[in-house]
């Protein structure tokens, strides 16, 4: 199978250490060093990743410094940022000369969903993605998704030519009814695609959680990570070709390496503990918002109450304050802030799931430091 010579555990580029708004380069080289010594080739990063600036980072941590045929590295075709099917090879060309490499090892349609893939349809690209192999410049071709099983199948069924498909992968999300992880895994693998896995910890938010969970794993393995068994439940499924970890300092680079150098699936007793968490987290009181947007029809200030309500409850699930502020601040983005709520109470009127949404809207505030 592809990818059945590669470790899996794949350095994802994306969540690269900073010193202000730049990479912390030297920090990396020595991650990359640790990486490479233990055995590990695959990297992975994107067009859009930091404005270029992991791209660039490939370049002067790795493609600098390691033989070409040391390591494989992937990257993306981020269609959003293209209007023609004449700026394809433009952005791709560009993510080459950036990673200062002549050829992706593995080359990717970035993100696809129902409507972007409507958009790769219409720009041909995945005619492009062959032309692209066929010059010599990517030595396979896939694409990442975040849809339905059943979109996934309309892609895998219009497009055989792809040859493995990037997806997020948890134990949160395995039977999730959004992201529906097991699903388009399944669908994946019923086509005979390998699978590189994303969000194995989804954004770092199954390394924090509540101190039930964290007693709960630390009472099977007490000398493991947290971080671990999410890690190893992504790597123990069949068909795997890596699973990427956004490594973001030294410490997480030993403690990744430390367990996957040598990797053992988890046993039935692990996977047991697995579902025993995800019991916990399910259990777990939250808002009971089904994001049907009522509530924003009628608010004067047009706040995005259902984000703000995901991200509160995200804070309380996973007890990881720094991402809880990510997806608020990214609901409140093109403005209507909790804190700008006039009290009038029109959204109450109309909330299916009788909420108290002018109490509940307080507590973004007060967490998200507004």
């Amino acid at each position: 199978m592809l990818g059945d010579d590669i470790k899996k555990l794949g350095f994802g580029l994306m969540r690269l250490p900073k010193i202000g708004q730049d990479e912390d380069i030297e920090q990396t080289k020595k991650m990359v060093d640790l990486f490479m010594s233990k055995g590990f080739t695959y990297f992975d990063t994107a067009y859009v990743y930091d404005g270029g600036k992991s791209e660039m980072a490939l370049k002067e941590c790795v493609v600098d410094r390691y033989p070409r045929d040391s390591f494989v590295c992937a990257s993306k075709l981020p269609l959003w940022n293209a209007e023609s099917e004449e700026q394809l090879p433009l952005l791709a060309q560009e993510s080459l000369d950036r990673a200062g490499v002549e050829y992706f090892d593995f080359y990717l349609v970035h993100s696809l969903n129902k409507d972007l893939y409507e958009k790769a349809e219409k720009l041909h690209a995945f005619s492009f993605m062959q032309k692209f192999k066929a010059e010599g410049k990517a030595k396979h071709i896939g694409f990442s998704f975040h849809d339905s099983p059943e979109v996934l199948e309309r892609i895998l069924t219009d497009h055989p030519e792809a040859e493995f498909v990037q997806l997020q992968i948890n134990y949160k999300d395995w039977e999730d009814d959004v992201v529906q992880s097991r699903g388009c895994y399944e669908t994946a693998r019923r086509f005979g695609k390998p699978v590189v896995i994303m969000e194995p910890v989804k954004g770092g938010s199954l390394v924090t959680m509540t101190d039930e969970v964290q007693q709960l794993f630390k009472s099977v393995h007490p000398d493991m990570s947290i971080a671990s068994w999410a890690v190893r439940f992504a790597a123990s499924h069949e068909g795997i070709l890596t699973v990427l970890s956004g490594m973001s300092n030294m410490e997480q680079m030993e403690d990744n390496t430390s367990f996957m150098e040598n990797f053992r699936p988890l046993d039935e007793k692990e996977l047991e503990t697995v579902a025993k968490a995800v019991e916990i987290i399910n259990a777990i009181p939250t808002i009971p918002c089904t994001a049907c947007r009522y509530c924003v029809d009628g608010c004067p200030m047009k706040i995005n109450i259902p984000g703000v309500f995901k991200a509160l409850n995200h804070y309380t699930v996973y007890n990881n304050p720094e991402a809880a502020k990510k997806q608020y601040d990214r609901a409140v983005r093109d403005g209507g802030k909790a804190s700008e709520c006039l009290q009038c109470g029109q959204c109450m009127e109309h909330c299916p799931q009788h909420i108290d949404i002018i109490e509940t809207l307080k507590k973004a505030p007060e967490l998200f430091g507004e």
